[in-house]
Formats: C-alpha cells, structure tokens, sequence
C-alpha cells in the first residue's frame, strides 16, 4: 500500500495541476515551454548582462507582467475580443501618431511615451491589434479575399506599419507587417495572388530603398559585405559572427565568453543574445534554445488548429506563426543570413514591452482556444 502511495502520487499532483490550469483557460504544455524559455533566458541574460543582478531582476519583473497579462487574456471570450478589436487598433493608431508627433527619442529613433512612471512603444500594441483587426474584417467576409477586400487588409496593414517605420523602427515595422500578412495567408490566397504579390512588393522594396534613411541602406549594404566597413557598419555582425563561430560544439563555458565579457559584442543583452549563447554554450546550447522554441511554436500550432470559427482560426494562426517568424529573423540575423534589423530573441532578450506584448499574445490564443467550444455554439 505504501508503495502504491508513492507510485500515485505523482500522478495525482500532474492532475491537480492539470486541473488547475484547465480552470485558468491555461495550456499546460504551452505553458511549461513558456516557463523553460523564460528560465532559459534568464541564466543567459545573467552573463549577457556583465553578471548584473539588477539586469536579472528588472527581466523577472517583466516577466512577471507578462504572465499576468497572458493569465487575465487567457480568460476573456472571443466575442469580447471581437468587440474591442477595433477600438483597440483605433487608439494603437493615435499612439503612433503621437509618438511621430512628440514621442520620446532615444538612439536616434523617437519610438516612445515617456509617462513619468514607465516608457513603452505604442508600436508593440499594434503587434497584436494588426492581426486582431485582419482576422475581425474577414470574419464574415468569403474567403478567400476579393481584391477589394485585399485593398482593405492592405491599408490596414499599411498605415501602422508606415507610421512605425517613421519614427523610425524598421525592424517593427516589419514584424507588424508580417503579422497581418499571416492573417490574410491564412485566410487562403490562391498562389497566383500570392505570386503576383510578391512582385509588387519586388517593385515596392527597390522603389523603397531610396525612402530608406542612410543606417539602413547602411544596414543592407553591411548585410552584403560587412567587410567594407568593419570597424563601422559591418562591427556588429563581424563580432556576432566570431563569437558564434569560437563556441564550436560545447561552447567557451558559461560565463567565459570572451567576446560578450569583454565587450567586443555590442548589444549583447537584446538583440545579440544569441551570439552569447552560440559562444559560452556552443552549437548545443543553441540547439538547446531552438528545440525549445520548436515545441512551444509547435504546440501554439496545435491550439490554433483546434479554433472552431474564422476569427479565432486566423487570429490564432498568425499569433502562433509570427512567434516563429520573430526567432527567425534574430537567429538569421545575429548569424549574418540576413540583414540586421533590431529584432529582440523571444522571451530572451533584455526587453519591457516586448516581453509583455509576447506574452499576451499567448494569453489570447489560450483564450480562444479555451473557449472554442462556447465559440462555435
């Protein structure tokens, strides 16, 4: 009998838990994968960070606001997301305006709100009130879209992303570009649609590059041979890719990274985290990190699947694939693949409105997967 105790027992606390998060619209296993990467991120953010506490704490905050936000939008219907969805894209876009108008500059960018209390980017709102506002405008619309309906979808995808891409903030611009243009994927374009998009949008980036402002033509350029300047432009990813490439297999060793410690590594603790971990950890510590970022990405794709009606199917969709999309771009970008566009490592990177915004992201596709049943009905 003692030994049949033992053996149920932890059985009985993985129900209870189970339970419990069930009650909380919560996903166990998305959850969990949340939590390692979140824990994960905070180890490596310790030696990023030249080994300060402070930078630790700060994050375990953010954090903990994130999982707030992600626990009180796991329990709110679709329906009201549906009502509040375009109130929601309303006031992100009078944030931006006033953010282009008289936001706060910092490096360069004017990209906040200066509260007093706190600072935040109205532009990671819009992460989220772009594909809430795409899939609201589909969702008793035919499917797939007309090409009036892809003028809509076009503006409303347009019009944040142009105002963020202003301030400037390239790098957002485009994830909110990406996210509503998930959405409208989702919604099922036939492939000569997406053919002859592309083609546009061809036109529309070599027309673009000479409304670039000079970093970023820079930026591109450096992208292509970051040896034309490597003491300048092309110092960030030359460094990123040393240190990558010194971890070899099994890494330097935790806290022995020559070129993070050192500080040849710019912007070690946000955007270039992942050349931190590529050198103390090596090719397994980012396996380590990339495999994680699988199972979460895989299991949000799983919860989207089970949606039953087109608002929740898109939405959640888009939340679960825009999540890939941001690991692809940081990872492709710190190991020189693709060109460098300040993209923050997921739940990794030093971060505050960003850290939230993710987060509650996921809070929204629990919410609508949680209450599926209630939405079809």
């Amino acid at each position: 009998m003692i030994y049949e105790e033992i053996d149920r027992s932890p059985r009985r606390t993985l129900s209870e838990t189970t339970r419990v998060l069930s009650r909380l619209k919560l996903d166990g296993p998305l959850v969990l994968g949340l939590a390692l990467l979140a824990c994960y991120g905070q180890v490596v953010l310790y030696s990023a960070s030249g080994q300060d506490w402070q930078s630790v704490l700060r994050g375990s905050i953010r954090i903990g606001l994130g999982a707030v936000a992600m626990l009180a939008l796991a329990q709110v219907k679709p329906g009201f997301l549906r009502r509040i969805t375009p109130w929601l894209y309303g006031i992100g876009i009078v944030l931006l305006i006033i953010v282009d108008a008289i936001g706060y500059t910092g490096k360069g960018a004017q990209r906040w709100l200066d509260l007093g209390i706190v600072r935040f980017q109205p532009s990671e709102i819009m992460k989220l009130a772009v594909p809430m506002m795409c899939a609201w405008y589909l969702r008793e619309r035919p499917l797939p879209p007309d090409g009036v309906t892809l003028l809509v979808l076009a503006t409303i995808i347009g019009v944040p992303a142009g105002l963020t891409i202003l301030q400037p903030d390239l790098g957002t611009g485009l994830l909110i570009t990406m996210a509503g243009v998930l959405v409208v994927l989702l919604a099922g374009l036939q492939w000569q649609i997406i053919t002859g998009l592309a083609g546009v949008a061809g036109l529309a980036a070599w027309g673009g590059w000479y409304l670039l402002h000079d970093y970023q033509r820079q930026r591109v350029l450096t992208f292509i041979d970051p040896q034309q300047d490597p003491l300048g432009a092309g110092y960030h990813i030359i460094q990123s890719t040393i240190a990558i490439g010194s971890g070899g297999v099994f890494g330097k060793g935790y806290l022995n990274g020559s070129q993070g410690q050192l500080e040849f590594l710019p912007e070690r603790s946000t955007d270039f985290i992942f050349a931190v971990i590529g050198e103390e950890l090596g090719f397994v510590g980012c396996a380590i990190l990339l495999l994680l970022y699988l199972l979460v990405v895989s299991r949000a794709i799983y919860l989207a699947t089970q949606t039953q009606d087109t608002f929740a199917r898109l939405l959640a969709g888009s939340l679960a694939l825009i999540f890939f999309v941001y690991v692809f771009i940081n990872a492709g970008m710190v190991s020189g693949i693709l060109p460098v566009v300040g993209v923050p490592l997921p739940l990794i990177s030093y971060g505050g409105t960003s850290m939230v915004t993710l987060l509650a992201g996921f809070g929204i596709l629990m919410s609508l997967y949680s209450h599926r049943k209630f939405a079809a009905s």
